[in-house]
C-alpha cells in the first residue's frame, strides 16, 4: 500500500514538473512580429503639385470718376449684371462750393468792388466815345454838304470820313469794354458764393443739375463697390469693380520656385475642395517671371510665383463659384496609366538606396528597390519587385531579414 502511494506521488510530480515546463516553454517560444501589409500593384499612378490657390476674373474692370466732382448714392449692389456702355452704375455731379474764411471773402469783396468800378468807368469810356461818333458824324455831314457845292475839298471830305470811321470803331470798343467789365464782375461775385450761402440750396433746386452719367465700361456682373456713399472724390478714384464671372474665371496659384520650374504650361490641372460635388479641370496657362517674396506663417521667407490656370469646364459644371473663392489646385507634372507601385510607407532608405521587406510566406525578406517618381502615397517601382507581391507597411526596428511575421488583423 505504501509503495502504491509512493508510486502514484511520483507520478503526479513528473506530471506536474512536465506541465510547467511546457507553459514555460510557451511563454518564451519565440513569438512572430505582427506587421501590416500592403500590395505590389500596377495602375495608373500620377505625380501632382498641390497648392492652395484663388480664383479671380481674368480681365477685371475699376470703374473710377471720370473728372473730379461729387458723387451721388451708389444704387447697383454687387452682382447685379451690367452691359456695357448701357447700364449707369453711378451718377456725378459738380462739386459744391467750400466754405469762405474771413481773409477770402474781404478779398472776394474788394474784387467786386473793383470790378463794379471799372464797369463804371468803361460806362464813362462809352459815353465819351458815342459823343466823339455824333460828333464825327455831323463833321461829315457838314463836309460833304460843302463839298457838294465846291467849298471844301476832297481830301477834306476823306479825313472827315476817317474820322467817322475811327469814332464809331472807338464806340465798338468802348461796348466790348463793357462786356468784359461786366464779365469781370459776374465773376468777383460768383466767388463770393460759399457754402454757407442761403441762396445756394434754392439755386440748385431750380437750375438743372449737370448730371454726369457712368456707364458700364464692359459686360458682366459687379464685383464690389469701393465707395457707396455720396461723398466728393477727386478724379481717377476707384468706384467699382466689375468682371465676367462666368465666361473670365480663371485660377491663381502661388507656388515655391522650386517647384515652379518643374511646371509647364498646358499640364493637367484638377481643382479639388472648391465645394461642389465633382472636382474641375484645367490646364496651367501662365507661368510668372518673377518671384515674389513671402512670409511662412513659421516666419520663413519664401519665393513665390503666381501660376495662372484656366478652367475647361463649362460655367454649369462651377455654379456658384465666384471672384477671389479659395481652392486646392492639384497641377499635374508627370501620370503613367500603367506603372508599377508600391506604398511609399513600405520603403525605408539603405546605404545602397532604397528597400523594403517583402513578405514571403511568414518571413520578412529584405529586398534592394530602384525606384522612379513618388507622390507620398505610392512610389513608382522600377525594378526590385513585382505585381501582385506583399510588403511590409510601416517596417519597425523589430523587423530585419528573416523575422518571422504575422499580419495583423485589425478588429
Amino acid at each position: 500500500m505504501a509503495t502504491a502511494r509512493k508510486r502514484t506521488r511520483t507520478i503526479l510530480t513528473v506530471a506536474a514538473a512536465a506541465l510547467v515546463a511546457l507553459v514555460l516553454a510557451a511563454a518564451f517560444w519565440p513569438q512572430p512580429t505582427m506587421v501590416d501589409l500592403g500590395a505590389v500593384t500596377r495602375g495608373p499612378m500620377t505625380v501632382t503639385i498641390d497648392e492652395e490657390g484663388r480664383t479671380r476674373v481674368a480681365e477685371p474692370y475699376i470703374v473710377s470718376t471720370p473728372v473730379a466732382g461729387r458723387l451721388m448714392r451708389v444704387g447697383v449692389d454687387p452682382g447685379a449684371r451690367v452691359v456695357r456702355g448701357e447700364t449707369v452704375v453711378a451718377h456725378m455731379r459738380p462739386t459744391n462750393p467750400s466754405a469762405l474764411d474771413v481773409r477770402t471773402r474781404e478779398q472776394a469783396e474788394a474784387a467786386v468792388a473793383a470790378a463794379e468800378a471799372a464797369l463804371r468807368v468803361a460806362r464813362a469810356d462809352l459815353n465819351a466815345a458815342a459823343a466823339g461818333r455824333d460828333l464825327a458824324a455831323s463833321e461829315l455831314d457838314r463836309i460833304r454838304k460843302l463839298a457838294e457845292r465846291d467849298i471844301a475839298s476832297p481830301a477834306a471830305l476823306d479825313r472827315a470820313r476817317q474820322e467817322a470811321r475811327v469814332a464809331a470803331a472807338a464806340v465798338e470798343t468802348a461796348e466790348a469794354a463793357i462786356a468784359v467789365r461786366e464779365a469781370e464782375l459776374a465773376n468777383a461775385r460768383a466767388q463770393l458764393i460759399g457754402f454757407e450761402d442761403p441762396g445756394l440750396a434754392a439755386g440748385l433746386e431750380t437750375a438743372a443739375p449737370d448730371d454726369i452719367p457712368i456707364r458700364a465700361p464692359a459686360d458682366g456682373r459687379i464685383l464690389r463697390v469701393f465707395q457707396e456713399s455720396e461723398t466728393t472724390l477727386p478724379a481717377g478714384a476707384p468706384i467699382m469693380e466689375i468682371g465676367d464671372v462666368e465666361e473670365g474665371l480663371e485660377v491663381v496659384v502661388d507656388l515655391l520656385s522650386s517647384d515652379a520650374v518643374r511646371v509647364s504650361n498646358g499640364d493637367r490641372v484638377i481643382i479639388d475642395d472648391w465645394g461642389g460635388p465633382q472636382p474641375l479641370h484645367g490646364e496651367v496657362e501662365r507661368i510668372d517671371p518673377f518671384a515674389v517674396t513671402t512670409v511662412s506663417a513659421l516666419g520663413v521667407e519664401e519665393q513665390r510665383v503666381p501660376v495662372t490656370v484656366s478652367l475647361d469646364c463649362p460655367p454649369e459644371a462651377r455654379c456658384g463659384l465666384g471672384h477671389g473663392y479659395r481652392v486646392e489646385a492639384r497641377i499635374v507634372v508627370w501620370e503613367n496609366d500603367d506603372a508599377l507601385r508600391v506604398p511609399a510607407s513600405a520603403l525605408f532608405r539603405t546605404d545602397d538606396g532604397w528597400a523594403a521587406f517583402v513578405a514571403e510566406g511568414n518571413v520578412a525578406a529584405l529586398r534592394p528597390v530602384e525606384i522612379g517618381r513618388s507622390n507620398g502615397v505610392e512610389a513608382q517601382v522600377l525594378d526590385g519587385l513585382e505585381a501582385g507581391e506583399a510588403v511590409v507597411l510601416y517596417p519597425s526596428a523589430a523587423v530585419a531579414d528573416g523575422t518571422r511575421i504575422a499580419q495583423r488583423v485589425l478588429e
